[in-house]
């Protein structure tokens, strides 16, 4: 893509206050740019601590469209190295996870260190006096952690990612501290394709207006054991009911769901029928007696849908990454956590719970969105319309940190979130953040 091509896209033109352009999910030239503005320019969720939890482990991912490396390198500091070999271009590690305190390119065999250092050459007198092994280190990114949760950018003038998070970060803390200090650790994963823009993603992890229609199977297969379930009560007129949408700045949105649940073991007496349910929950009940309905409580997800933009969603106890192939090819990927510290039957009773939306009520949404995707590549109908709640008198607030909330059909996460998009997409070029780090590693 030329800079000439970057500069014809007027974005005040194509997002309206109540509409956005089909373009911005069919252009490929659009989502190219974001690759460079949006998951360089911001902080990207790349992996979580215990993913990677002794000396020397890694991780292989991605950073928008650039394969790379996360480790926790021999002096225990986290590291996101491209994984590029800087002789030829090579991959240097092409497992998906392991531990290693040298990368050796399968190519020619230049081996790195785990903190990005060049460590070697083969037959190295064969290489002139100028050659600087300084000057050919692994190239990295900006990383920094917050409570587990490992995230990196190119944007050596990014805020701090505590910053970034801003009101997201206190609901992050409440999703996390359900558990008392005990330590969450992300387990395996269900990887889904579908042939649509990532942004179908986005635009639905904070959308409460679809799911009575979407997942009807769901509440079907409930209401055939007679049983009256979780998500149900998007289906009794969501519009005057307590749950709230929020955007909260920096692209993040979230749904609340909790307002639902009144009482110690409502989280639970809600949960959709699963596998060994009723014998795991003799069991607990049985063993622990009074803090049982707190413990099956936290078998349960805590009822948020918490976004962090571009790729991160907290859904339930899932952790759900949207990772951009194409403008046209996007992965998604439900990643399982259980608790240290929590009973053996609580875990396994989390594990069925992992079994549960992701396979059954993803699917819906993932049809939902090669559906649009095939609608959106209809030229001559060219605007979405983003509008639900817009202009009704009292509809939202805005509090004093300038989250917006609404009821949770609306629509005005979308809205906000596209205006931190045309932000980003309005900056300058990414390249000459990125010529800062081309000597080796990136200061924070």
């Amino acid at each position: 893509m030329n800079q000439q091509n970057i500069n014809e896209h007027n974005w005040d033109a194509l997002i309206k206050h109540d509409r956005v352009h089909q373009k911005l999910y069919t252009d490929p030239t659009i989502f190219a740019e974001e690759m460079t503005k949006i998951f360089g320019m911001t902080w990207v969720y790349l992996a979580h601590e215990s993913e990677v939890p002794n000396v020397n482990d890694y991780k292989t991912g991605y950073l928008g469209s650039r394969p790379i490396i996360v480790v926790r390198d021999r002096n225990d500091e986290f590291r996101v190295l491209f994984n590029r070999c800087t002789h030829r271009g090579a991959t240097v590690c092409r497992d998906d996870r392991g531990s290693a305190k040298v990368f050796t390119c399968p190519y020619h065999g230049w081996n790195f260190k785990n903190n990005g250092e060049l460590a070697g050459v083969p037959w190295p007198k064969a290489y002139g006096d100028d050659f600087d092994t300084s000057e050919w280190g692994l190239k990295q990114a900006r990383v920094e952690s917050y409570r587990g949760f490992i995230f990196g950018t190119l944007n050596l003038n990014a805020p701090s990612l505590v910053d970034y998070l801003g009101p997201a970060r206190e609901l992050l803390d409440q999703w996390l501290d359900r558990y008392d200090g005990k330590k969450l650790v992300v387990g395996n994963a269900h990887r889904m394709i579908y042939k649509g823009n990532w942004k179908l993603t986005y635009d639905n992890a904070a959308d409460g207006y679809h799911v009575s229609f979407s997942h009807r199977s769901l509440f079907e297969t409930a209401g055939r054991m007679g049983e009256d379930k979780d998500m149900s009560y998007f289906a009794e007129s969501p519009d005057y009911g307590p749950m709230v949408v929020q955007y909260l700045g920096n692209g993040h949105t979230f749904i609340d769901q909790r307002p639902n649940y009144k009482n110690s073991g409502d989280f639970w007496k809600q949960q959709r029928p699963q596998p060994g349910r009723e014998v795991y929950e003799e069991m607990i009940r049985e063993r622990y007696q009074e803090q049982a309905d707190a413990l099956l409580d936290q078998a349960i997800g805590a009822q948020m849908n918490l976004n962090i933009f571009p790729n991160l969603c907290l859904i339930g106890n899932q952790i759900q990454v949207i990772q951009p192939y194409a403008v046209d090819k996007t992965e998604l990927t439900w990643y399982s956590t259980t608790v240290d510290g929590l009973p053996e039957e609580i875990n396994m009773l989390r594990m069925r719970t992992q079994e549960d939306f992701p396979a059954f009520g993803e699917p819906d949404d993932m049809t939902n969105f090669e559906e649009c995707h095939l609608g959106l590549t209809i030229p001559e109908v060219e605007w979405v319309h983003t509008g639900r709640g817009l202009g009704i008198p009292d509809r939202q607030t805005v509090d004093e940190r300038g989250v917006v909330s609404g009821p949770v059909t609306d629509e005005l996460h979308i809205r906000n979130y596209y205006q931190e998009w045309k932000r980003l997409m309005g900056q300058p070029s990414l390249k000459t953040l990125c010529e800062n780090v081309k000597g080796g590693v990136s200061s924070v």
